[in-house]
């Protein structure tokens, strides 16, 4: 096996976070996606002495496991990997994957994990991140999915599993829009062009639906008749409020520089667990609104008996410390972007809360400050894991608890290591499978601190 091989091989594991496995000619070598007994083409990008990586080109023969529906854009757009996977199937992979990245971390202890399922594994996003472009340079206008293999080629996922009717009701007549106004998508690499993205949104439990049309300062487009157009849209949920966000910045991802509310108004709502929250165009909501139900009330068990004081780290908008406010006297949360901490103090409001606390700042920073000692401490990070100041500070609290709530299992795993070493011991673990159809799952650990078990009455 040599660098730029072309290779047709069968894809022989799964690990956790996509990444498949197949050893050739004694070495490991490891590619992103790929199902367990699929043969796949495979271009071989780096080769060292124990392990390799590659590319998978084209899958030239499914896995017996893979006999679920998928739609037509399934293998092109980069949306999802295991939607020809039946979901039973999914939940088992997962499962088996988490086991997996525990043992191997040297969390040995954890010998079974529950993995609780989404409520569905179809129309479940409840928001969405579509791209102008084209599938071939030059071509017609498409809005939709970068394609796999093809970063610049954008598919038109006029079909998608993974979100509602409304949705797609949106991204066709929004694409047949642009398509006759005859306007140009931004062209990342020259910089130039008009049409950048098309977000929406959409309250699960309301109905309530957010459009957000993002393109640069490069032309003058009257967007009332693009708003008007959508207001006569005959649909299932109700446009709130239709947004046109202006981004000249040079990166891909969506920067409000500027917005312009065309119709309605800015925010809408959702429920979670009889809780109202007010979403604002750019804050975080869990993208799963039926599996952040089953995720909080698994946090909710998990906490188990009422505790006087709860420390909610990473706190976003108020959701997980709003939910389970009826498990603590008191909550305290910490939250580094402002308008998130707005947010939450706007859904206390909104939910006639009166234990709840919420305080802007980094966690790093702000847990030195706080005086009071938890009971429970909630730690929801962000991907890459909790800081190491930070986490100096939440082991010098000395907290009976700790619930680690996480979407990259793999930073949680070193987390845990930090965590054993100053005395706590792992009691729970369970999956929430927040995004069916993708390798990835949400990860809840409790652990408890050796000195409090000490301390307790003997059963």
């Amino acid at each position: 096996m040599k660098k730029r091989d072309i290779l047709e091989i069968k894809v022989e594991n799964m690990e956790f976070g996509g990444t498949g496995t197949t050893v050739v000619d004694g070495i490991k070598l490891s590619y992103k996606g790929g199902i367990a007994g699929q043969k796949v083409k495979m271009l071989v990008k780096k080769v060292r002495k124990t392990k390799a990586e590659g590319k998978i080109l084209s899958v030239l023969e499914p896995a017996e496991i893979e006999t679920a529906p998928t739609c037509p854009h399934y293998g092109i757009c980069g949306g999802c990997s295991m939607l020809s996977v039946p979901y039973d199937e999914q939940i088992s992979i997962k499962k088996n994957q988490l086991i997996e990245l525990f043992n191997e971390a040297g969390h040995t202890e954890v010998a079974d994990i529950e993995v609780l399922k989404s409520p569905s594994p179809y129309e479940y996003k409840n928001k969405m991140e579509f791209t102008f472009g084209d599938k071939e340079k030059g071509g017609e206008l498409m809005l939709g999915m970068h394609a796999k293999n093809s970063p610049m080629s954008i598919e038109y996922v006029h079909s998608c599993m993974i979100v509602d009717e409304d949705y797609r009701k949106i991204l066709v007549a929004t694409t047949e829009f642009f398509r006759n106004a005859n306007l140009p998508h931004y062209r990342v690499l020259a910089h130039e062009g008009y049409l950048r993205h098309l977000v929406l949104r959409k309250g699960k439990n309301t109905g309530d639906i957010q459009v957000n049309i993002v393109t640069t300062t490069q032309l003058e487009f009257d967007m009332d008749t693009y708003a008007n157009m959508l207001t006569k849209l005959t649909l299932n949920g109700e446009i709130k409020g239709i947004l046109h966000t202006f981004n000249d910045s040079l990166s891909d991802a969506v920067i409000p520089e500027k917005i312009n509310l065309l119709y309605g108004v800015t925010d809408f709502e959702d429920i979670l667990l009889d809780k109202r929250f007010n979403i604002s165009p750019f804050s975080f909501f869990q993208t799963n609104t039926h599996g952040a139900e089953v995720l909080y009330s698994a946090v909710k068990d998990m906490i188990g008996d009422k505790k006087d004081i709860i420390f909610d780290l990473y706190s976003g908008t108020g959701t997980i410390g709003i939910t389970v406010s009826d498990k603590a006297n008191k909550i305290v949360g910490i939250e580094i972007i402002e308008e998130a901490v707005e947010a939450a103090k706007e859904n206390i409001k909104k939910n006639n809360i009166t234990n709840c606390e919420f305080i802007a700042g980094d966690v790093a920073t702000e847990v030195s400050k706080i005086s009071e000692n938890p009971e429970l401490i909630l730690l929801d990070p962000p991907r890459a894991g909790i800081h190491p100041k930070a986490m100096g500070d939440i082991i010098s609290f000395n907290s009976k608890e700790i619930l680690y709530i996480s979407c990259n299992p793999k930073a949680l795993m070193n987390d845990l290591k930090v965590l054993k070493s100053a005395g706590y011991e792992i009691q729970e673990v369970i999956g929430v499978d927040m995004f069916p159809n993708s390798p990835h799952v949400e990860t809840c650990v409790l652990l408890s601190h050796k000195k409090s078990q000490a301390s307790s009455p003997s059963l």
